[in-house]
């Protein structure tokens, strides 16, 4: 287990350094001056040099991509051209709302979702499976857009049930936080609850038609025993990686829900870098979308030791 573990982290190395290699090329191999791309066309010489001095643009660029590289690995991705903020403090100060979004949504979705979809599979082609199914189209049709503002036209315009927008820390007190968390946590649970559904029901068809399954209802065992002991066991490897993939896709992606929101987290930083062009918070937002889905796809494999004994990893 351990050799395996420490073989998917050096696995990992190559693949973060082709990421780095192509954020930093991003600016530099840009057709035009990279300081002008930058400035805008407004801006004058003394300013376009100065951008230039202030992100080495002068220096050869192999000698650029080992200072950037050195800066990267002493944890210092830069100042903000528009703020002249340190990128790590900006993100550090975003990543609250998402990383919250992001836990709510996933757990919500798990505790829906995968019930639903062995209520679907166990009940297959009744009315329960339609619903189950019907419920999983309209989910993977509707924009989140839109979901998110008819969530805010209803419980928040009409019924003033939760605020309209904004967030508030754990810290301010469970009240606070779960009144302005729970409108964008419904919209993108919708979306979620669709796809977990949809593939616990897939892999639960498959798996309540093995003959392992049939012979656990012949000894007599409960449906209850039979489905969530031997089939649902059977079938999370594929629920677990949708899970794991989704979270990743909410931490490093978010950017609609947080903008139909105002959540002032890395989907809206991400916004506000590329209008303002502020390169160095791109990079730095790329290279973290990255490591975490370096990092998810760890531990998703880590995970599918223990949950299919039949998958051994040498």
């Amino acid at each position: 287990m351990l050799g395996y573990i420490v073989q998917r982290i050096l696995a990992a190395i190559p693949v973060m350094g082709f990421v780095a290699l192509f954020v930093f090329l991003l600016l530099r191999l840009t057709p035009g001056d990279p300081a002008a791309i930058i400035a805008g066309d407004a801006a004058t010489p003394a300013q376009l040099a100065a951008i230039r001095e202030r992100l080495g643009l002068t220096d050869p660029i192999h000698i650029q991509f080992i200072n950037w590289i050195s800066d990267l690995l002493r944890g210092d991705f830069g100042v903000s051209i528009l703020s002249g903020t340190p990128v790590i403090s900006m993100i550090a100060s975003r990543l609250e709302p998402t990383i919250s979004l992001a836990l709510t949504t996933i757990t919500l979705s798990i505790i829906i979702a995968v019930p639903l979809g062995v209520i679907a599979a166990w009940k297959q082609g009744t009315i329960i499976d339609r619903l189950v199914m019907a419920i999983s189209v309209i989910g993977f049709s509707v924009p989140i857009f839109v979901i998110g503002y008819v969530m805010i036209q209803v419980f928040a315009m009409q019924l003033g049930w939760f605020p309209v927008q904004g967030f508030r820390s754990i810290t301010d007190g469970i009240g606070p936080f779960a009144e302005r968390i729970f409108l964008p946590t419904l919209s993108l649970t919708l979306l979620y609850i669709a796809l977990i559904a949809r593939i616990t029901r897939t892999s639960m068809l498959e798996i309540l038609n093995e003959d392992y399954v049939r012979t656990a209802y012949a000894k007599g065992l409960t449906e209850t025993r039979v489905l969530m002991r031997h089939a649902l066991r059977n079938c999370a490897v594929p629920i677990v990686t949708v899970i794991g993939i989704g979270f990743a896709l909410i931490i490093s992606g978010v950017v609609v829900t947080e903008s139909v929101f105002n959540l002032p987290g890395i989907g809206r930083l991400t916004v506000d870098a590329v209008l303002a062009r502020d390169y160095p918070v791109i990079q730095a937002v790329i290279l973290l979308a990255s490591l975490i889905y370096v990092v998810v796809n760890l531990l998703i494999d880590i995970a599918y030791v223990f949950l299919d004994p039949r998958i051994r990893y040498q």
